[in-house]
Parts: C-alpha cells; sequence; structure tokens
C-alpha cells in the first residue's frame, strides 16, 4: 500500500496534485485511520491514465533534462536509468524498494517510477553517494 507521499515522491507531481487528481476522480484510494492508502493496482491504473500520462512523462524526462542542463552541481553527481521486465508484483517490489529507499533520507535525490506493459523504469538522480548507495542496496541486498 502507497501513502500520497509515496505516489508524490515515485511521480514525481505534489501531493497537492496528487489530491486534485483524485477530486477529478483519477486517482481511487482507501482512507485508513485518517491516511490515505493506494494499492499497486490502483497506482498502475493512476499512471496509465491518459489524463495523467502526459503531465508524468514530463516530470521522469525532466529528472534526466535537469540533471544534463546543469554544468554547475555542487559535488558528485549521479543520473540512473534502469529498464527493467517486470510483471505487475515485480513491478510493486520494485517501486517499494527505492520509495523507501529515497524516503529514509537519500538527501537530494530525485526519484521517479514508471510502469507499462511489463516494462518498469526507475529514474535517480542526485549526489553520487547516496544513488550509488540506493543502487548498491537494490543489486546487494
Amino acid at each position: 500500500m502507497y501513502t500520497i507521499n509515496d505516489l508524490a515522491v515515485m511521480t514525481g507531481l505534489t501531493a497537492r496534485t496528487i489530491r486534485n487528481y483524485m477530486k477529478l476522480g483519477l486517482l481511487d484510494g482507501e482512507k485508513v485511520n485518517g491516511v490515505w492508502r493506494f494499492t499497486g493496482e490502483q497506482f498502475s491504473a493512476f499512471v496509465a491514465d491518459p489524463n495523467v500520462k502526459p503531465s508524468l512523462q514530463a516530470k521522469k524526462r525532466g529528472i534526466v533534462f535537469d540533471f544534463l542542463a546543469n554544468d554547475r552541481k555542487n559535488g558528485n553527481a549521479a543520473c540512473v536509468v534502469l529498464d527493467l521486465k517486470t510483471d505487475g508484483a515485480g513491478a510493486d517490489e520494485v517501486s517499494r524498494f527505492f520509495c523507501d529507499a529515497v524516503n529514509r533520507g537519500a538527501e537530494g535525490v530525485q526519484f521517479a517510477f514508471w510502469y507499462e506493459n511489463g516494462n518498469t523504469r526507475v529514474i535517480l538522480s542526485g549526489p553520487e553517494d547516496c544513488v550509488q548507495g540506493i543502487m548498491a542496496q537494490y543489486y546487494c541486498p
């Protein structure tokens, strides 16, 4: 289950924008103990919605573009794009891992997640040591 903040981290959208999509009926969820919760299926339907998809694609591309355009970084930086073949359950595991890793204090790391038709894309951008640490945790748990 994901929270609004988890969805914000994974999509690059603000929590307010996600709440607006909920008001428009483009994202379904369940309020549990005062906190909105979303299943992997609800998240997948949300990102596949043709009304939402263009915004998400722009955010995803923006992470890589901003990384390449910024030639005045304060230190070593890295941008990683992972393309993985997964099913829906595998995509949920991947999204949960990276969302949790970024939320655990990966200061300055931008994260985007996308799943469509068996293809999962993860984009991480930020301080080199943080990005490398997350990748090391993913590949060498």
